[in-house]
């Protein structure tokens, strides 16, 4: 009987020590390896910072850049506080003057103060959202319509593959000029160079999503077509039911392949736009050259890289959501 039972228990002990085994290689791959690598990142970028020296001083290394973060931080609380305390004094002025002349009315005028890093950073949110959700609802349904669509596609290719590698510093100026030609309203909505720089980023992100999403309709199961024809499913249906389910995956890899662009494109379209952003922070920081600047521009690469990569993985989220084969969709 005891015999019996320790050989019964073995091949469970077994199992339950090699599922430990794979959970602690999991882990190992999942934490202890990134956390090696950023740790071996940072040293070497502390040695390689105390060997480069430049017209401004020490290149920066971690700890200065660190600071840097703690002093931006520090700047955005005190730009707050004075912008609460401008907004306090003219309620306090405007109730004084209600008092003396109930006839008053109050008028409030919107705080002019500088944008700090952190506003800075939600503009650039803001500007290459618009721009690559401008870009989406042009270019899916245009991806679609040429992927069911050889003449279509035989017409738009040309156009696409010549202006797809075309640098968004050539877009900008011929941008700018349009915007300026026609956005002429004296009391504008939103500033020309938010404009210039969204129209910017939706003209070089158009181009892998026009791409990608005509690659997988075209590339869609014979089967699938056959079984629309034989339920004669209706255009808009047949593309509801067959075409976007069966053509998500190469979407979503075009729109995150255009949403890297669109990011990379905005930061040198706000140095040149000078649009408030991270790419007009950082030309700012470069202009300035005091000794802070390089550490300062350095923390902005790493929260321009750190935003990236949110992004990235906010797609890649939003893929699975949407995606019948969820499991496929891994990174």
């Amino acid at each position: 009987m005891t015999s019996t039972t320790l050989t019964g228990s073995k091949p469970a002990a077994w199992k339950l020590s090699q599922f430990d085994g794979k959970l602690f290689g999991s882990a190992i791959k999942t934490v202890v390896v990134p956390f090696a690598g950023i740790l071996v990142f940072l040293m070497l970028w502390s040695v390689a910072a105390q060997n480069i020296d430049t017209s401004l001083g020490k290149f920066p290394g971690p700890a200065a850049v660190w600071e840097q973060f703690d002093a931006l931080y520090q700047e955005h609380s005190r730009s707050r506080e004075k912008e609460a305390a401008f907004y306090e004094r003219q309620r306090e002025r405007n109730a004084k003057r209600v008092v003396d002349d109930p006839s008053y009315q109050p008028k409030i005028r919107d705080y002019t103060g500088k944008e700090t890093f952190i506003d800075q950073v939600f503009t650039s949110l803001v500007t290459v959202m618009s721009g690559f959700l401008l870009a989406a609802t042009i270019a899916i349904p245009l991806g679609i319509a040429t992927g069911l669509s050889r003449t279509l596609n035989s017409a738009i290719n040309p156009v696409v593959q010549v202006f797809k590698p075309v640098s968004p510093l050539a877009w900008l100026p011929l941008v700018t000029m349009v915007v300026s030609a026609v956005y002429t309203s004296t009391d504008p909505l939103v500033a020309k160079s938010f404009l210039n720089s969204m129209f910017t980023v939706t003209l070089c992100c158009l181009w892998p999503m026009v791409i990608n999403t005509a690659v997988g309709v075209a590339g869609i199961d014979d089967d699938l077509v056959n079984v629309s024809k034989v339920l004669r499913l209706p255009p808009l249906k047949h593309v509801q039911k067959i075409v976007l389910p069966a053509s998500v995956p190469m979407i979503f890899t075009g729109m995150r392949l255009s949403l890297g662009v669109a990011w990379m494109v905005l930061i040198a379209a706000e140095m040149l736009a000078q649009n408030p952003g991270l790419g007009k922070f950082v030309w700012d920081e470069f202009q300035n050259g005091s000794s802070d600047s390089l550490a300062r521009i350095m923390a902005a690469v790493l929260v321009i890289g750190f935003i990236g990569f949110l992004l990235d993985r906010a797609m890649l989220q939003l893929q699975k959501l949407v995606s019948w084969d969820r499991d496929s969709v891994t990174h």
